[in-house]
């Protein structure tokens, strides 16, 4: 039963690997809308996702004491995470985005240290280390603006890194996870609408068409990924997570004709060779 239900994890996680790699495609090939726009329809389709699974389950809850600052941390980082990564992606090449943006569970490993009082031993240090050098290799930092997407897209990584520490916490204090995206969600929603409001781009009905398959590719990706979670460990399943680079890969040279550079595979060939390596070594302990 436990390898079946690892199989099924490992399947669960690919799809949604699969889902948010049509995401990052959907979201470019919406066009020059303003970020907060893409942003809004994604996490609106999500917020309904997630209203139609607790309603399902009857598990309607109000965050109470230190639930609420854990929940807004969440949020705001999780909205400052997609904010940066949406713009990431709308400008510069599309794998690459979606790699800084697969730095976030080696910033985990830093905020849990710190924020769940978690020991990093010298293998998973020696990981993180890696796996900055390998973004150096993506990013190419330089000081020109055209420096700031790749820069956006390593803070969008940070950022979701900070929101699945708290993500832990919450679910420490045995906080679902659907109430989880739910409150994310409605975060996000209220914290774009004004400029949806006040700064709201027309679209063409292809614009809305992408916008909705958007953020459908998000719910999707969310919900098998909270399901391969709830079938197996993160330690042995979340290194299958970066097959989300190879889709990305595929569909950019198939959509935009978009091929990374040589850097760049060096540096995805770094980032995944600590991601094997911190994964093998945390299954070396079991």
């Amino acid at each position: 039963m436990f390898k079946n239900d690892k199989i099924k994890g490992i399947i669960y996680i690919i799809t949604s690997a699969f889902f948010f790699a049509l995401m990052g495609v959907f979201v470019k090939l919406s066009g020059d809308l303003p970020i907060m726009q893409k942003s809004f329809f994604r996490n609106a389709v999500a917020l309904i996702f997630a209203s139609a699974i607790i309603t399902k389950q009857h598990i309607w809850e109000l965050p109470k004491g230190k639930n609420i600052g854990y929940l807004f941390i969440r949020a705001a980082a999780g909205t400052v995470g997609i904010l940066c990564n949406f713009y990431a992606v709308s400008n510069m090449n599309v794998a690459d985005a979606s790699m800084l943006n697969k730095l976030s569970p080696f910033f985990a490993v830093i905020f849990s240290i710190f924020i769940l009082k978690e020991k990093a031993n010298f293998k998973q240090i020696f990981a993180v280390t890696l796996a900055f050098i390998g973004a150096l290799f993506v990013m190419r930092p330089s000081f020109s603006f055209d420096a700031l997407p790749a820069f956006l897209g390593f803070i969008g990584g940070l950022g979701a890194g900070l929101a699945y520490t708290y993500v832990r916490k919450l679910s420490q204090n045995n906080f679902k996870g659907p109430l989880i995206i739910f409150y994310f969600s409605l975060f996000s929603c209220i914290v774009t609408l004004p400029s949806i409001i006040f700064n709201f781009s027309p679209m063409t009905p292809l614009q809305w068409v992408y916008l909705i398959l958007a953020g459908l590719s998000a719910g999707g990706g969310q919900f098998f990924i909270t399901a391969a979670y709830s079938k197996a460990p993160a330690k042995e399943i979340s290194v299958y997570d970066y097959s989300q680079i190879i889709f990305t890969t595929i569909l950019s040279i198939i959509v935009f004709n978009e091929l990374p550079d040589l850097l760049s595979f060096a540096g995805y060939f770094i980032i995944i060779s600590a991601a094997i390596f911190n994964a093998y070594n945390s299954l070396k302990k079991v």
